[in-house]
């Protein structure tokens, strides 16, 4: 019978480390070796067949620019000695994108590296550059879908992000500002963040691989080089990383751009129910041990939730077989679902489990053409504030959905997304005040908040 071998404990542990490494990365290929011909591990390869998918993007527009009226007045500038004013300045934009489809060309990115740009380039790793045509966009999850016509194009394989955990290695992959691409790595650090307010639908992957400025639109992947999520944001103070990023799941991304391909826009279902979330006060008053899931507070009459069977006080535990983990879970479970899926919801009701199944509906809308408001606002297209937008609750007033280039209401300095709050210094709450208040108004003072800052545009 053969001794045991005992190594000493320096050897021990490089040899349990090595076994660990090697483990991680079967997958790839070990080509170097060290000074005792030792093959050392690599990503090399892995990462040689995917990065010629990660594409860098530059997107360029045009904005108004808002002067005080008197500099149009010839006068004015005679008498002031005033030059003639720009009324346009460009924007810049540059970020990343990952091949989809190579194929067809079809390229996920963030709406915020496209974001109201006339024209768009993709640069791929050879260097050659192509003109990118928009197929769709979605504000609220931060998508979207952009396609170039190109041959030898390299996709990256997606995976199955439902299925990503909490400590699964990964690398982060931009090509930022022309330079080519960078490759960070790091680990899962959690999932499905919520409630960040960067999005209006969120259930975010964390990373601490670095996601860089410039690397928005990105691919975060696992060791096998499969695509698990779409970078999309960073928690800093000082804009630098600090080991917090964020990015889209893949599984999410996914059936956005099949939504935008399809229909060219994101038809949001609607349950019609108000929901909050599980406390520990409230998991105590219903009796039962667990905090998890979505407390129903309120139904809408003749809603999908009211013909389902659901009632206040009810919990719901699951949808389709998903966790629910809190109201932000349940609420884009739902949004995140196309007009006219069937769902089936786990609920809890007085610590009996039920199933019910419901049909998701289409919201219902609220939407003016802006020249049933006034001349000036032809080409707009005004709504109210919905329960399913990130600003409901946090403003009060009408949004501005959609402006038409070239239009009366575009000339005006109105831009997508802006919320109308005021109307000739009087509040308005409903696209009905808006109306009713202009009807006997020959000009027309809007107060706009837009972003985090507010105007006055005076149109007349």
């Amino acid at each position: 019978m053969r001794k045991p071998i005992f190594l000493p404990s320096v050897q021990a542990t490089i040899l349990l480390i090595g076994l660990c490494l090697f483990t991680l990365i079967a997958q790839a290929a070990l080509p170097q070796r060290d000074s005792q011909g030792q093959p050392l591990p690599t990503l090399a390869p892995m990462l040689a067949k995917v990065t010629p998918a990660v594409v860098n993007i530059a997107s360029t527009g045009r904005i108004r620019v808002q002067q005080n009226p008197l500099f149009n007045d010839p006068f004015f500038r005679r008498f002031f000695s005033m030059p003639n004013q720009p009324r346009e300045r460009i924007t810049h934009s540059l970020g990343s994108g990952v091949i989809i489809d190579a194929k067809k060309g079809y390229i996920l990115t963030n709406n915020h590296v496209i974001d109201r740009a006339d024209k768009i380039t993709v640069t791929l790793q050879d260097g050659s550059s192509h003109s990118a045509k928009l197929l769709g966009t979605d504000p609220a999850t931060d998508v979207a879908v952009i396609q170039i016509d190109a041959d030898n194009l390299t996709a990256i394989p997606m995976a199955d992000s439902d299925k990503v955990r909490v400590g699964d290695f990964s690398l982060a992959i931009g090509n930022p500002f022309g330079l080519g691409q960078t490759v960070t790595s790091g680990i899962i650090s959690a999932l499905g963040r919520s409630g960040l307010g960067i999005e209006g639908f969120e259930d975010f992957i964390q990373t601490d691989a670095s996601i860089n400025p410039g690397n928005s639109g990105g691919a975060l992947i696992n060791l096998r080089g499969e695509l698990v999520g779409i970078n999309t944001a960073i928690l800093s103070q000082s804009g630098g990383n600090i080991g917090i990023g964020f990015a889209i799941p893949i599984n999410m991304a996914r059936d956005i751009m099949q939504q935008l391909l399809t229909y060219g826009e994101v038809k949001r279902g609607r349950l019609g129910v108000e929901a909050q979330n599980l406390s520990p006060q409230l998991a105590q008053a219903f009796a039962i041990k667990f905090h998890r899931g979505a407390v129903i507070t309120r139904i809408d009459n003749d809603s999908a939730a009211d013909r389902a069977g659901l009632r206040p006080g009810d919990i719901v535990l699951k949808v389709n077989g998903h966790q629910v983990r809190d109201a932000d879970t349940l609420r884009n479970s739902i949004g995140l679902l196309r007009v006219g899926k069937e769902i089936r919801m786990k609920v809890m009701r007085n610590n009996k489990i039920l199933t019910l199944n419901a049909k998701v509906e289409e919201p219902p809308q609220h939407r003016l053409a802006g020249r049933q408001v006034h001349p000036r606002l032809r080409g707009a297209l005004l709504t109210d504030i919905g329960k399913n937008s990130r600003l409901y609750g946090r403003i009060q007033g009408v949004l501005v959905a959609d402006i038409k280039m070239g239009s009366p209401a575009s000339r005006t300095g109105l831009r997508k997304g802006d919320v109308i709050t005021s109307l000739n210094r009087k509040p308005v709450h409903s696209l009905q005040e808006l109306k009713q208040s202009s009807l006997a108004s020959r000009t027309l003072l809007l107060n706009i908040v837009r972003g985090n800052s507010a105007l006055f545009l005076y149109l007349q």
